[in-house]
């Protein structure tokens, strides 16, 4: 089971995006029973309709050709199906968390924080979607097609693309991009204006320091580094973008090495501890992001998300936020 957070040993926690993804829950005695009694129930979304080859983390699978019966585990992708107008019939609790999401959800079945196959046989999917490495791929196979997608492997619009071959929905996936594509395109020159040479970072205080966040981990990265194309603090580039992780876990005392000209913040959701001990701490108020007036609030709630919904809902506040910079 793919857990919130991951301990990493001396490293400490990891900031795992792919936590919030359910896996079904119960014992491999009980999946399979489940599974078996889905065999009729699941295949009867699917009958003899049209199936088309799709290659995901878990090999070559065999998938309708347009999914009307979308059962999404893995919340962070949520945002790419509803983009593509492939509403899911079920969602994980996490993908409802999200204001960006909820809005274009209603009347889509939450399947908690931990998916039973209970309650994923009960919708009756015809293509269930979920994480490499996930738990019970096996048994939910017995009840439609499963595509295990590995988290962060592909960029937002190859992704976008592989998702729209997925469900059919090649064109509508074109159209994204072009429409993305265009208002980048007239933001990007008035906030590298604005912004010049200023280093940007995006930072999340937690129980043992600060998390430095790169340009796919969600938190504005792939628009700030990646759209608009805007520069990281050395420290901070080569930690958490050259080393491809997109995260980076420091200490209090490493802070000003990693600190930009301009900072994005909120607190980290993934334990208890008190973001004051960072915020109201010499070294934080001694930042000159801070004294200029240049640290800018995330939503946790919404701003973790990567996906194309979410990246349209963050962008307006990210640029107005960029060219408030004086």
């Amino acid at each position: 089971m793919l857990a919130l957070l991951l301990l990493l040993g001396a490293c400490g926690q990891k900031p795992d995006n792919s936590g919030q993804a359910g896996n079904t829950a119960g014992s491999p005695a009980s999946l399979s029973q489940h599974a078996s009694s889905a065999s009729s129930n699941g295949k009867e979304t699917s009958g003899a309709a049209e199936t088309v080859t799709y290659y995901a983390g878990n090999g070559n699978i065999q998938v309708p050709k347009n999914p009307q019966r979308i059962v999404d585990l893995t919340s962070f992708y949520t945002g790419y199906f509803l983009a593509l107008g492939a509403k899911p019939v079920g969602v994980m609790q996490g993908s409802l968390d999200s204001p960006y999401l909820k809005a274009k959800l209603d009347g889509v079945q939450s399947l908690g924080t931990k998916a039973s196959l209970e309650k994923i046989l009960e919708l009756k999917p015809d293509l269930i979607i979920t994480y490499t490495g996930s738990e019970g791929i096996e048994e939910m196979q017995k009840i439609a097609p499963v595509a295990a997608i590995e988290y962060g492997k592909k960029n937002l619009r190859d992704q976008m693309l592989d998702f729209g071959k997925l469900v059919g929905k090649e064109a509508a996936a074109k159209e994204w991009i072009a429409s993305w594509d265009k208002k980048i395109g007239e933001l990007k020159p008035k906030v590298q204006a604005a912004v010049g040479s200023k280093t940007v970072s995006i930072l999340n205080p937690y129980a043992k320091g600060l998390y430095v966040f790169g340009h796919n981990y969600g938190r504005g990265g792939e628009i700030l580094y990646g759209e608009l194309g805007l520069k990281a603090p050395p420290e901070a580039q080569k930690a958490a973008i050259d080393s491809g992780t997109g995260w980076a876990s420091i200490s209090l005392e490493k802070l000003p090495d990693y600190a930009g000209d301009i900072i994005f913040t909120c607190p980290w959701s993934g334990d208890t501890s008190d973001p004051k001990t960072v915020y109201d701490s010499v070294i934080w108020k001694g930042l000159p992001a801070v004294k200029a007036g240049h640290v800018f609030q995330l939503n946790p709630k919404a701003d973790t998300y990567n996906d194309p919904v979410s990246l349209e809902g963050q962008l307006k506040f990210l640029t107005d936020s960029l060219l408030s910079v004086k």
